[in-house]
């Protein structure tokens, strides 16, 4: 060695070259160390770090170049200075200091070592790449109450909920294993907490009750006249539940229960006169009359089997009535959606692409109709398009000709995965104009105050009908499909497929929108303060009935105020590692040297590979399975499962998920041994995404896999890159970075282990990756992430060098010099490509090219091409600063800082060298316990309570009797008067009971029906509306004739209970409310139907149809057989019923 050479300088090149023996006791992630005085002379030298000489000019460029030292930023930069970006941050005697203080091997602890210093990249202020907006109550939306918190999928396998309905006092809600019940004077009590009682991811939920176990809840259904709540289930059956019971003997039993259909029920309504509806698959309609549910209401637990019996016996089965020689009027597609319009005592069906209209008393059939209004003459037969249709696509390899095969092996590799491509791209295409017709599918449907009809489509838009199927207008504020409505006063809640919610009035004028949920809104219910919502993930948001309003801003400014004690603050440690592994395999030695030693204390292991597997045959089926939905390959496989044993997998860590295109795989693990398990609980909702930049953009020999997480509530995004070879191709990997970042839309993948856990269809996630990829709010989904990490092969080279003078300045280890010849950092700088990304200075040696098999630095491409060594295996990454430095809080909840980043130079599986990287994150959260508390009492204070006595005004309104009395088909009018001179009354008629006059004159016992509706003989048109203010709603009360002959309803003889000739009175309640009232006043009107009394003068002798009110009008109503096989006076005198509140 030179005699100008120091003793650490001599010891540090010997570590260079030594054996294998003593390669864990090295690091390449180091610089040497000189002294500051004296000056260096050196000899030429050949390339081989065995050898002895350097070369004379290396003083020229180490002394001379453009000093990279005031281009690096230390972590722990003062904050009142930042360095601008591009660049790095301390001066060059400061960080040389730093640097050459540094040796090749420490044993200190990595605790004790300082952060690395980072290089920032330009550009990434602004646009897509501006870090996203946090703050502690988003600005974005309304404050709400947090019910039920995001909780992560993984937790809710066989526990997802699916549907929630409101009573006047709680929050039911069905889901995949019964229902479950929210007290809502408890909605701001804390959770049960990590360990409580409550299973994982219910731990910050308000407290709650679930039921005993059943098959998975489709739909619910409230009665409010009966305190039931009906719940509809995926094995056909109907079940009851006590609104009233002991919800503390959890888990609470149901009541009664039958057989509804074969298949699952997926929708429920409560008809006008008390019936329950119930809708199935292939178009099933049947209705269960409320005297066969009364009576079987009435037994005894004993006698549960008679009462279902009896229940399963009483069905009208709808099809099969207008179901002729096999020939059916109505659609034979599954049916989506069942309402009840009690303005006109209707019932709409609604199935993917057509409509029906039933009058509720007589079930007849009253119109068919499509999404266009167009009447239909239907002749479906049931049983055809029920079966489930499987996307198949079949691509064939044409062989060439002998004269075709001369252009070379290279060349027939190309033409057949551009052939792949091409098949693949035209199956893509046609697939998507097969489903064309999916994105005008009916997903909604719901009646406002004014009694309009609103359907929502899976294209976004909305449709409003009259009460008689009439196309009024249709219109759009969305790009997204509508997964369901609420409505509210004289407002519509909309939700959507992307998670928004918008607020609509009667005319379907948008007055507000915001993003409620990170995935698709599929219920909403209003209660008495909220609108409830429910996303697909399972989290419940009360939205409050006076937002958007002046109370957002009040509510906000108090939880602001609030932040400090609900904060909470987490760090832990998340390893990176990437490798392009050539198409070979690796050694347990070597991956244990690159991973098993550094992931003893990490919290997140990411590991993304490249070229696990290549070819053109393997490269053409792997896109060919992309387009079916299929991924993986064995070999991927095996590269799992040789890292997860190499990180000591099933007992140490457990693998999270995985996502795999062509040769790209990236995998994710996390630790399960008790220390750091407290981050396990707070880590899932893995979601996946592939994108494709090789030859047209199709297959995967080059682009971009990766993998969504979600820790305590903060999205993180790792995304394994392979981009465009060569050295002179530098715009096409900046273009193939550019294409990945914009095009990379998550959502589950078929690899991910929690997969079963599945809570959206496979159609449900299709339409909305394509609706994401359309780009809702004009981001990718990326620049939406609070951390996002990029590795892979990059590919960049070293520019402006020769073979011969990289590798004279890898053997010296002047990186410095080196750095200025870097093609990633230059792009960077220039914010070309990773805009405001950072990366920590890099001290390794060039990872890329080396002969395999051959250690140490010797081992460079000593081939014919001799390629350039080169630093193509990098890191980066992106947090929420948007300045160099940034304090974690929940404005800037999540602060990283690299540990370690290095090269395993001693692998020599491969002519790549792996990297690794080792991250620091801070992470700042919400105690989302305390903070439902904190709302609560915000929420309850009188500053808020009396912006919310507004909501309580109703106006004042005069009905015109309180009395009427009725003989065989006899109409009255009942006038309400409105008598506010501003506001609009929304009124509602519902009888409130029904009773048996006695001989001396009195009634007996009030008994309501189901949901308080109408007994037979009795017409309310209009029983529902909107009266504007000091004007005035005449409302017909009509008897009807009833029938005295014999029916049958499937074989079964029918009576009408009214036969009974006792004078029969009914109290009708006129409840009215404001346009945005959660308080009601209520009219009691009692009408009588008299059989033996003279006639009575009545109010109004004339048969008078009420004025119309938005579209709505009267009908008449023919009569209602009851399906009671016993006589009627005698079986409602046996009847327990039970009482309304």
């Amino acid at each position: 060695m030179d005699e100008h050479i120091e003793d650490d300088e001599r010891d540090a090149l010997a570590a260079l070259s030594s054996s294998a023996a003593r390669r864990k006791s090295h690091s390449y992630s180091q610089q040497l160390r000189t002294g500051s005085g004296q000056k260096r002379q050196h000899q030429v030298r050949k390339h081989s770090l065995d050898e002895d000489r350097i070369p004379k000019n290396i003083e020229r460029y180490y002394n001379n170049h453009d000093s990279s030292d005031d281009d690096f930023y230390p972590h722990s930069a003062a904050a009142g200075f930042p360095p601008k970006a591009g660049s790095f941050s301390s001066g060059a005697g400061e960080y040389l200091s730093h640097r050459l203080d540094q040796n090749l091997c420490t044993d200190s602890p990595e605790e004790s070592r300082p952060s690395l210093a980072e290089f920032i990249g330009s550009g990434g202020g602004v646009g897509i790449f501006k870090v996203p907006v946090r703050a502690g109550v988003h600005p974005g939306r309304p404050p709400c109450l947090e019910l039920r918190p995001h909780p992560l999928r993984e937790t809710q396998v066989g526990k997802f909920l699916r549907t929630i309905a409101c009573t006047d006092t709680q929050l039911w809600a069905g889901q995949e294993g019964g229902v479950r019940v929210w007290n809502t004077a408890d909605a701001y009590e804390p959770g049960w907490g990590v360990g409580g009682r409550i299973r994982r991811g219910d731990e910050d939920a308000a407290p709650f009750f679930e039921s005993v176990n059943t098959s998975p809840t489709m739909c619910l259904m409230v009665d409010p006249a009966n305190r039931l709540v009906w719940s509809g289930h995926k094995d056909g059956k109907i079940r009851s539940w006590k609104m009233d019971q002991t919800l503390e003997d959890s888990p609470f039993k149901e009541g009664l229960s039958w057989q509804a259909h074969r298949g699952p029920v997926f929708c429920l309504t409560i008809s006008s006169y008390g019936d329950l509806w119930s809708g199935s698959e292939g178009g099933v309609i049947k209705i269960w009359p409320w005297e066969a549910m009364e009576k079987s209401l009435s037994l005894t637990q004993e006698e549960r089997h008679m009462a279902a019996l009896l229940v399963e016996r009483s069905f009208i089965d709808l099809r099969s009535q207008v179901t002729i020689n096999g020939v059916c009027n109505i659609s034979s597609s599954d049916v989506k959606c069942l309402v009840s319009d009690k303005v006109r005592a209707k019932v709409w069906c609604a199935a993917a692409v057509s409509f029906s209209i039933w009058d509720a008393r007589t079930r007849e059939l009253l119109k068919v109709f499509n999404m266009e209004g167009q009447i239909e003459n239907r002749v479906d037969v049931q049983s055809g398009t029920d079966q489930q249709v499987e996307d198949e696509m079949k691509v064939k390899f044409v062989s060439t000709s002998k004269k075709e095969k001369s252009g070379g092996f290279l060349q027939r590799s190309r033409n057949a995965i551009m052939g792949a491509a091409d098949a693949v791209r035209r199956v893509a295409k046609g697939a998507g104009g097969a489903f064309t017709e999916d994105n005008k599918r009916t997903e909604a449907l719901t009646i406002t105050s004014d009694g309009t009809i609103w359907s929502g489509c899976t294209n976004g838009f909305i449709v409003q009908w009259d009460g008689n199927g009439n196309r009024l207008q249709d219109f759009q504020h969305h790009p997204a499909g509508v997964q369901c409505f609420c409505s509210f006063g004289e407002r519509v809640y909309v939700g959507y497929l992307s998670g928004t919610v918008q607020v609509l009035d009667l005319d379907g004028n948008l007055l507000a929108g915001w993003v409620a949920h990170s995935s698709p809104v599929i219920k909403m219910a209003s209660g008495t303060d909220y609108i409830f919502s429910l996303a697909t993930h399972g989290g419940i948001r009360g939205w409050t009935i006076a937002s958007p309003g002046p109370i957002d801003g009040m509510l906000r400014s108090e939880l602001a105020a609030k932040e400090p004690v609900c904060t909470r603050r987490d760090n832990f440690k998340i390893l990176i590692g990437t490798w392009n592994v050539g198409q070979g395999r690796a050694s347990p030695e070597g991956l244990k040297a690159w991973l098993g030693s550094a992931a003893t204390d990490a919290g997140i292991v990411v590991v993304g590979l490249q070229e696990v597997e290549m070819g053109a045959g393997f490269l053409a089926m792997s896109a060919a399975k992309e387009t079916v939905g299929l991924e993986g390959s064995s070999i991927g496989q095996w590269w799992q499962d040789t890292i997860g044993k190499s990180l000591d997998e099933g007992t140490t860590f457990e693998r999270m998920g995985s996502r795999q295109l062509a040769g790209l795989l990236i995998a994710i693990w996390s630790p399960t041994d008790w220390v750091r398990k407290n981050l396990r609980t707070h880590a899932g909702d893995i979601d996946a995404s592939a994108v494709p930049c090789g030859f047209g953009r199709a297959i995967g020999n080059k682009g971009g896999v990766g993998l969504r997480l979600r820790i305590y509530d903060r999205i993180m995004c790792f995304v394994n890159c392979h981009l465009a070879a060569h050295l002179e191709a530098v715009n096409r990997r900046n273009a193939d970075f550019d294409h990945i970042y914009r095009n990379m839309v998550f959502s589950r993948s078929s690899n991910l282990l929690n997969n079963a856990a599945a809570g959206v269809t496979t159609a449900v996630q299709n339409i909305r990756g394509s609706n994401a990829g359309n780009g809702d709010e004009g981001k990718p989904e990326l620049s939406e992430a609070d951390m996002v990490v990029f590795l892979g092969d990059f590919n960049y080279r070293l520019h402006s060098i020769s073979y011969d003078e990289a590798r004279d300045f890898v053997s010296q280890r002047c990186f410095d010099w080196l750095r200025e010849k870097d093609q990633l950092r230059a792009e960077m700088k220039a914010g070309k490509v990773f805009q405001g990304m950072r990366e920590a200075l890099i001290r390794f040696p060039p990872t890329y090219k080396f002969e395999r098999h051959q250690p140490g630095l010797a081992g460079y491409d000593s081939g014919e091409k001799k390629r350039i060594p080169a630093w193509c295996d990098r890191i980066l990454y992106r947090d929420n600063r948007a300045s160099a430095t940034g304090e974690c809080s929940l404005e800037c909840p999540v602060v990283a800082s690299i540990l370690q980043y290095e090269a395993c130079m001693e692998v020599t599986d491969s002519d790549h060298k792996p990297v690794r990287c080792k991250f620091s994150v801070d992470i700042a959260h919400v105690d989302r316990s305390v903070r439902r508390q904190e709302f609560g009492e915000i929420f309850r204070s009188e500053k808020i309570r009396t912006v919310l006595e507004e909501y309580r005004r109703v106006p004042e309104t005069i009905v015109s009797s309180n009395g009427i009395s009725l003989q065989n088909q006899e109409t009255a009018v009942l006038k309400i008067s409105n008598k506010c001179v501003k506001d609009n009354a929304v009124f509602q008629i519902i009888c409130e009971g029904l009773s048996a006059v006695k001989e001396e004159g009195q009634g007996s016992e009030q008994r309501p029906r189901g949901s308080y509706g109408f007994p037979r003989w009795l017409e309310v048109t209009p029983a529902a509306g909107i009266i504007k203010p000091e004007q005035l709603e005449e409302v017909s009360v009509r008897h009807e004739e009833h029938q005295t002959q014999d029916d049958s309803a499937d074989g079964i003889p029918q009576n009408w209970w009214s036969e009974d000739t006792r004078d029969k009175e009914v109290v009708l309640m006129v409840n009215i409310r404001g346009s945005r009232s959660n308080q009601t006043k209520t009219h009691r009107v009692s009408v009588r139907h008299t059989f033996t009394a003279p006639r009575p003068t009545r109010i109004d002798s004339k048969s008078k149809s009420s004025k119309k009110i938005h579209g709505g009008s009267s009908i008449n109503r023919s009569e209602f057989r009851q399906l009671s096989s016993s006589s009627s006076s005698d079986a409602h005198d046996d009847h327990r019923y039970l009482h309304s509140p």
